[in-house]
């Protein structure tokens, strides 16, 4: 009886090394296969990640690693101690700018005037596009392409300045408006013309060029599609309405989420350009406070905790409104 039990045992334990070793000779399979895998897929496409490798380089070297300093936000910042040896402060300099009696009026500026250009602005492209889309002629529609992208390459400093030539109380638009009223009305020095005129003219400037994106998306659709809807019936309203919009509808939220997520990043420099001791309870923004306060008045720490502070509303605006395109869209958004 012993004997049996000896031998069952023994019988036992060999099947178990046996599955062991099977196992063991399995796990090495799989890691040759996939080691095998990896090396044909770096033989593949090595050479593209190659490609892909200077501008890899470039975005950490000149976008990732200066965002190290931005540790000076948190840091009562001197020049002479550095970023490492400056003493820590927490979040003093975000309180000192909440607490600031500017900060309202600063916050309200930035976001009354993005809110009010998104609005304006980002309705504009898309109708162009669909405009130049029934264009049949192409010499002329290339004519006028051109004039509406010629604006996007002047310069903001040239654009400030024809700004301040026309709408001057001599310039031209007074000339006209003289008709009109007694007296010329001084658009660049009152506060309630600043966001109408700096909107206006970021239309003027950027709208053509925008609707580039929508022009090439619509060149994809079948001519059969809007052939085939005519002849059931359908008038121009109806085929842009169920062809066209479905078209582009994709990159219409992309650029919609893009555009709010960039909300607060109103362009710095023409908005200082069109500034004037009158017009600053309007035309006053967080990215001029910037200015001002860090390379003007040297106070580094506390420029860098109000560009921190307006870089996580961006980052949170982009995400609440990637989720609710996301909602509306069936699931299609940014991410």
């Amino acid at each position: 009886m012993g004997e049996c039990k000896r031998k069952l045992n023994g019988r036992t334990e060999v099947t178990e090394l046996q599955s062991t070793i099977k196992a063991e000779q399995g796990k090495t399979a799989l890691r040759r296969s996939h080691k095998q895998s990896l090396f044909e897929y770096l033989r593949k496409y090595g050479f593209l990640y190659l490609l892909l490798a200077p501008a890899l380089i470039l975005t950490l070297v000149f976008k990732y690693g200066p965002m190290y300093g931005a540790v000076i936000a948190f840091k009562d910042f001197s020049p002479i101690k550095g970023i490492l040896g400056s003493d820590w402060v927490g979040f003093k300099n975000f309180d000192k700018f909440l607490s600031s009696p500017n900060f309202e009026v600063i916050f309200m500026n930035t976001l009354k005037l993005s809110l009010l250009g998104l609005v304006l602005s980002f309705p504009v492209p898309v109708l162009l596009a669909l405009m130049l889309n029934q264009i049949r002629r192409a010499g002329l529609k290339k004519n006028i392409q051109l004039f509406l992208y010629a604006p996007n390459f002047i310069s903001v400093v040239v654009v400030v300045g024809m700004l301040f030539i026309f709408l001057s109380p001599t310039g031209p638009v007074n000339q006209l408006l003289v008709w009109f009223i007694d007296e010329p009305i001084m658009f660049m020095s009152r506060p309630e013309y600043f966001r109408w005129i700096y909107i206006l003219s970021d239309i003027w400037t950027g709208a053509g060029w925008s609707s580039i994106i929508y022009v090439a998306a619509l060149a994809n659709v079948d001519p059969e599609q809007h052939h085939a809807a005519h002849l059931d019936g359908a008038n121009l309203l109806q085929r842009i309405r169920h062809i066209d919009l479905p078209t582009i509808r994709p990159i219409m939220a992309i650029v919609f989420i893009l555009a709010a997520g960039g909300i607060m990043s109103i362009g710095f420099e023409k908005a200082y350009l069109m500034q004037t001791a009158m017009n600053l309870p309007t035309s006053e923004i967080i990215p001029t406070y910037v200015y001002k306060i860090g390379l003007q008045s040297g106070d580094y720490a506390y420029s860098a905790a109000v560009g921190l502070f307006n870089s996580v509303i961006n980052v949170i605006l982009l995400v609440t409104v990637n989720f609710v395109v996301k909602k509306l869209n069936e699931g299609e958004g940014l991410y």
